[in-house]
């Protein structure tokens, strides 16, 4: 099978380090582009990069040359791993010029007639692409983004839930580590032996964002979920992985032992597709009194399933656990790889 050129917009940063690292050896995309800065264009790879991961560089991107983000790349889509700050207008561009971009940036999250996709959990909202490629002018380009790192584990945790009961209220408080801030992200006197309490515009995707995702596609539109949503956000000393605390309130009263059985059962309703990176049990249920712990649970499925532990009755709401994502896996590069071999199946990379 002839494997799909792709491109790596912001490919020397922490999240597009993680693209590097995840398509390497990919059976569907090889990676025929790197793109970063200008004062880093023009040379290898291996010269520009702080390589942060615990794996070395692969081979072949050591002494690729490094191309200017411009919508002049020899590939096919680009998975853009850029700061908010430059992402909205350099995505739009290359979208324009036919590229078909999976961003893992913010700016668009909220564009009507763009997908914010966990393909688990939303994976029809796809099927807008041909009204915002007819609106926008993008001929065969497109755009589709991934969540907040936070919202993928909250949705993805839930998700059981949601399916079965429905959910009317959550209260949601994440603990959220240190990579998620980028590089060189928090200065260690600050977050050392220290949690701070607040990351700017964090608790606001928490409450916005799963009501997309959970909402429905109805005609060219998408129709927001109805849940009453309150979160807090903080910033804790941990490398990897985001702990999620949720209390949620059913519209659909089940006991504890149906709900952990719907856990216990739950499977990936991609599993037909046998896509890549799609686990089989996207959601994995722990028992385990002291788990999920980011140390011992970050790296499960490769990064590509959220642990959900601490499953209780809730004296306030109904029900309350603690779900586990990796952050820059599921919730960043490995989640956008996802979204798109979750497109090609459905021929929108053809």
């Amino acid at each position: 099978m002839r494997k799909i050129r792709v491109g790596i917009l912001g490919a020397t940063g922490a999240v597009g380090q993680r693209f590097v690292a995840l398509l390497d050896q990919h059976p569907w995309f090889k990676v025929s582009a790197l793109a970063a800065s200008d004062r880093s264009a023009g040379k290898k790879y291996v010269d520009v990069v702080n390589w942060t991961l615990p794996t070395p560089i692969p081979g072949w991107a050591q002494d690729m040359e490094v191309q200017p983000t411009r919508p002049e790349l020899d590939c096919d889509i680009v998975f853009s791993g850029l700061d908010a700050a430059v992402a909205k207008e350099v995505e739009w561009e290359f979208a324009k010029k036919g590229y078909r971009v999976i961003s893992n940036a913010r700016s668009f999250r909220y564009d009507p007639l763009v997908p914010l996709l966990i393909p688990e959990a939303n994976p029809d909202h796809i099927h807008i692409l041909a009204e915002q490629q007819k609106r926008y002018g993008f001929g065969r380009g497109f755009i589709v983004t991934n969540p907040n790192c936070s919202t993928i584990g909250l949705v993805l945790g839930i998700l059981p839930l949601w399916l079965e009961a429905g959910i009317e209220k959550m209260v949601v408080t994440t603990l959220q580590a240190v990579s998620g801030a980028g590089y060189p992200g928090v200065a260690g006197l600050d977050i050392l032996g220290n949690v701070i309490p607040h990351i700017s515009g964090e608790s606001e995707k928490i409450e916005k964002e799963p009501l997309k995702i959970l909402g429905k596609l109805e005609g060219n539109s998408f129709v927001e979920a109805e849940i009453a949503i309150s979160a807090q956000c903080n910033r804790v000393p941990v490398r990897d992985g985001h702990l999620i605390s949720v209390s949620l309130q059913l519209k659909k009263k089940l006991n504890l032992e149906a709900i952990r059985e719907l856990y216990r059962k739950f499977a990936s309703p991609l599993a037909e597709w046998n896509l890549p990176s799609a686990p089989y049990h996207p959601v994995g249920l722990d028992g385990s009194t002291f788990q999920p712990q980011p140390l011992h649970k970050v790296n499960s499925g490769n990064g590509m399933i959220v642990t959900v532990g601490q499953l209780r009755e809730c004296s306030v709401l109904d029900v309350r656990l603690v779900a586990l994502v990796h952050n820059t896996i599921r919730g960043a590069a490995g989640g956008a790889i996802l979204n798109a071999e979750w497109l090609k199946v459905n021929g929108y990379l053809d």
